[in-house]
C-alpha cells in the first residue's frame, strides 16, 4: 500500500470528527471529517453510514500517532477528474448537485467543485439562484484547468442543445395547414409569438383577426392559450408562420351567403382617405365607398361628407368574392346614407 493509492473498504464507525474504515490492513484507516467531502462544512453521518463500502485515497501510511490517514474526497477527486476530462473532450454533459450559492453563480459537486456562472444557469436570466440549491443539474464543461483545480460549467449549453433538438422534432412534425395548440409567449408591435411546446412561431399582426387590429395586445395577452393554423414553414431558417384568424369563421363567407348587389346594409366608417371611405358592415368585412359614391353632389374631400366613427346606411354595388372586395354607395340610398354622427348621439337624416 502506497501513499496516493486508492483503496476500497467498509465503514466500521462514524464519529463527529472522523470515520473509521476497514481496508484489510493491519489497522483501520481514519478519514478526518475535512477529508470526507468537498463541502465546506459537513456532518459525517450525512456522508457515510456504518457498513457502507467506499473508496478512499491513502494520504499518510502512518501519522504521528501511528494511524493510517485516508481521504474519501480525494479519491472522488481523482475519479472525478478523469470523468470530467473525458466529458470536456467529448462534449457530453456532467451531472452534479448544487451545494452552494456564491457571488456570481452556483457551486456543483462533481467530485470536484464546479463553478456554474449565473449567466449560464439558464437560457433566460435567473432572478433567484437559491431555488437551485440541492438540485442535480446537467451541464457542459466549458473551461478546465487541473493545476488550478478550476472547472467552469454551462447549463445553458445543455438547454440550448435540447431546445435545438426539440425544435427539429417540431419542424419535422408540422406541415402547412396543420391546426395546433400553443401559448402566447411574447407580444410585439408587428405580431405575437406562440410557444408550440418548445419552439416559437410568429403570428403577424395581419393574421390575427379578420377585423383591423391596431396592436396585437388588443386581441391577445401573454400566457393566453390559442389554437392557430400553420401558414408556412421555413425549415432552413427554422421559422414558422402562424395564423389566428384562419381558425375563426371567415366573415367573407357570410357576405357571399347573405348579401347581393343592390342590398342595403348598415355599418360604421372605419377610415376616411382621399379617394373615399371604408365602412365595416360586419366584423372583419369592410367595403369602400368611392368618393364619387359619397353624395349626389360633387365632393372635393370625403371628410366633407363623413368622419371616422359615423354610422351609415349604404347600398352594395359590387361583391368581388375572389378579390374579397366590396363596393358601396351612400348616394344611392334614398334620403342619404349617414345615419348618426360619431360625435352626435342623435340620429340625422341626409348628408351634410
Amino acid at each position: 500500500m502506497n501513499e496516493g493509492e486508492v483503496v476500497h473498504g467498509t465503514v466500521v464507525r462514524v464519529d463527529k470528527d472522523e470515520v473509521l474504515v476497514d481496508i484489510g490492513y493491519k489497522s483501520e484507516g481514519v478519514i478526518p471529517v475535512a477529508e470526507l467531502s468537498i463541502r465546506r462544512s459537513v456532518n459525517p453521518e450525512d456522508e457515510v453510514q456504518v457498513g457502507e463500502e467506499i473508496d478512499a485515497l491513502v494520504l499518510t501510511k502512518e501519522d504521528a500517532e501511528g494511524r493510517l490517514i485516508l481521504s474519501k474526497k480525494r479519491a472522488r477527486f481523482e475519479l472525478a477528474w478523469k470523468r470530467i476530462e473525458g466529458a470536456a473532450e467529448s462534449g457530453e454533459p456532467v451531472l452534479g448537485k448544487v451545494i452552494e450559492v456564491v457571488k456570481g453563480g452556483l457551486i456543483l459537486d462533481l467530485g470536484v467543485r464546479g463553478f456554474l456562472p449565473a449567466s449560464l444557469v439558464d437560457i433566460r436570466r435567473v432572478q433567484d439562484l437559491d431555488e437551485f440549491l440541492g438540485q442535480e443539474l446537467r451541464a457542459k464543461v466549458i473551461e478546465l484547468n487541473r493545476s488550478r483545480n478550476n472547472v467552469v460549467l454551462s447549463r445553458r449549453a445543455v438547454l440550448e442543445d435540447e431546445r435545438k433538438e426539440q425544435r427539429q422534432q417540431i419542424l419535422d412534425r408540422l406541415n402547412p395547414g396543420d391546426i395546433v395548440d400553443g401559448q402566447i409567449s411574447n407580444i410585439v408591435d408587428f405580431g405575437a409569438f406562440v410557444d408550440l411546446d418548445g419552439m416559437d412561431g410568429l403570428i403577424h399582426i395581419s393574421e390575427l383577426s379578420w377585423s383591423h387590429v391596431n396592436h396585437p395586445s388588443e386581441v391577445l395577452e401573454i400566457g393566453q392559450d390559442v389554437k392557430v393554423k400553420v401558414l408556412d414553414i421555413d425549415r432552413e431558417r427554422q421559422r414558422i408562420s402562424l395564423g389566428l384568424k384562419q381558425t375563426q369563421s371567415d366573415p367573407w363567407q357570410q357576405v357571399l351567403d347573405t348579401y347581393s348587389e343592390g342590398d342595403e346594409v348598415e355599418g360604421k366608417v372605419t377610415k376616411v382617405v382621399t379617394f373615399g371611405a371604408f365602412v365595416e358592415i360586419l366584423p372583419g368585412v369592410e367595403g369602400l365607398v368611392h368618393i364619387s359614391e359619397l353624395a349626389q353632389h360633387h365632393v372635393e374631400n370625403p371628410r366633407e361628407v363623413v368622419s371616422q366613427g359615423d354610422e351609415v346606411k349604404a347600398k352594395i354595388i359590387e361583391v368581388d368574392g375572389e378579390r374579397r372586395r366590396l363596393s358601396l354607395s351612400l348616394k344611392r340610398v334614398e334620403g342619404g346614407g349617414v345615419v348618426a354622427r360619431a360625435d352626435d348621439a342623435e340620429p340625422i337624416e341626409g348628408t351634410p
